[in-house]
């Protein structure tokens, strides 16, 4: 399977802000932008393995400034580590603030997509070449945070075995 470049995943998606997207502090509410992080991720996931795909992980959100309804949201993500059938995706939120120009880094976020056959089954999935500083940064430090995510899932299936999944009233 032939390697591709970071830069055929790259997805970049500008988000007008409205009324009905903000809280009681005029702001974006999270789960909002964490559908648009999704979206695009899942776009640069299929761009790249051109296979369909399933999010695996939304390994982190962090929000580092906020949205204002005066803003507008740009997203841009690409494929920055590969396993053998799974991609790792970073979004990078930018802000802009309408009225002055301004931006800003609003958030960042790593979610994690597994490539699927034609049987549904995981497939594998090209190498990825990091060009830009940015890329190769991410790419070198990909699989620390793999690693990482190997042990959540498993402690997150240990904690799964223990919950009930009782109705509250049983």
């Amino acid at each position: 399977m032939k390697p591709k470049f970071a830069k055929e995943s790259k997805v970049i998606k500008t988000h007008l802000v409205l009324p009905n997207e903000t809280n009681n502090h005029s702001t974006l509410f999270g789960g909002i932008l964490m559908r648009n992080v999704d979206e695009v991720a899942s776009i640069s996931a299929r761009l790249h393995c051109r296979t369909d795909v399933v999010t695996a992980s939304t390994d982190s959100v962090d929000f580092l400034n906020p949205i204002y309804q005066t803003d507008a949201v740009s997203l841009e993500s690409f494929v920055t580590w590969t396993g053998k059938t799974s991609m790792e995706i970073f979004v990078k939120i930018i802000a802009e603030d309408f009225n002055t120009g301004k931006r800003r880094m609003a958030a960042t976020a790593f979610l994690t997509f597994v490539s699927l056959g034609e049987d549904g089954k995981p497939t594998a999935v090209p190498e990825v070449i990091p060009e830009t500083e940015e890329e190769k940064q991410l790419n070198k430090t990909g699989l620390e945070r793999a690693k990482i995510r190997i042990g959540r899932r498993k402690q997150s299936k240990e904690l799964a075995e223990f919950l009930t999944i009782n109705k509250p009233w049983e």
